[in-house]
């Protein structure tokens, strides 16, 4: 499992190449968490080089968790430069989903294809999360925990993540959900020009099935797949339903 030295932060990521690769893929995570989210069956995609990577200061990366999406996205753009890799397909969940929009809008020449799982051209944070998040960390996790399952959740997968958001430095996480409340991009989603699979969970409370409906009615030729029950851990709640639908986006790809 390798690390990337970019500038002064050694970023950790998670790889695996099918023999048959056609494609270059990156799973990039939500807030407070890590690659540790994405289960085998999207780290394993066949046709694909597939990387899972820990943003600064998440899981295994050493640094500081950055302020905005855009500069987690310069992030993921300079590590791409350190590893010798100019394009790729971008995979993201929640926040990484907006990183990803925002990459396809501001760093075209890297992005080959979206994939947008569980997000939303606008991220709004209750009030209520933020200042949890500072002043009772615990509660709050708690209660983010509560709103990211769909219907019966895996048990395991539930207090595995609930114990990565506290594992996680409190004041990462709150800056995290307030780069994701600042972001907004839905009136430059015409300006998307790559091919994009937009996934949502018809159970999800944290970023409603009519975000994923709005990306996919306002960027050009998207296509849109409603996980039916799920939450906004849907890549979790039904790996086998999102692995399907992204390895039939890869092989629509060429």
């Amino acid at each position: 499992m390798p690390y990337q030295e970019v500038g002064t932060e050694r970023l950790y990521y998670a790889q695996h190449a099918d023999l048959e690769a056609r494609h270059f893929v990156i799973l990039i995570h939500g807030a407070g968490e890590s690659h540790l989210i994405w289960p085998e069956a999207l780290r394993n995609l066949s046709g694909a080089v597939v990387y899972a990577l820990d943003l600064p200061g998440h899981g295994r990366s050493s640094g500081q968790g950055r302020s905005s999406i855009a500069a987690y996205a310069q992030v993921v753009v300079d590590w791409m430069s350190a590893v010798g890799l100019p394009r790729a397909v971008w995979v993201g969940h929640s926040m990484g989903g907006a990183i990803a929009q925002w990459a396809a809008l501001h760093h075209p020449e890297r992005v080959a294809a979206l994939v947008l799982i569980a997000t939303g051209a606008r991220l709004r944070v209750s009030p209520e999360i933020l200042e949890g998040l500072r002043k009772d960390f615990q509660r709050t996790v708690d209660r983010i925990t509560e709103w990211a399952w769909g219907v019966s959740p895996p048990a395991r997968w539930v207090e595995n993540t609930r114990h990565l958001l506290l594992s996680t430095d409190p004041a990462l996480v709150e800056g995290d959900y307030r780069a994701c409340d600042a972001f907004d991009v839905m009136d430059r989603l015409g300006e998307i020009r790559v091919p994009t699979l937009v996934i949502g969970g018809t159970a999800d409370r944290m970023t409603p099935i009519k975000y994923a409906e709005y990306l996919a009615a306002h960027i050009p030729g998207a296509r849109l797949v409603r996980v039916e029950g799920a939450g906004h851990m849907v890549m979790l709640e039904q790996p086998e339903v999102v692995a399907a639908a992204i390895r039939d986006f890869l092989a629509g790809l060429g």
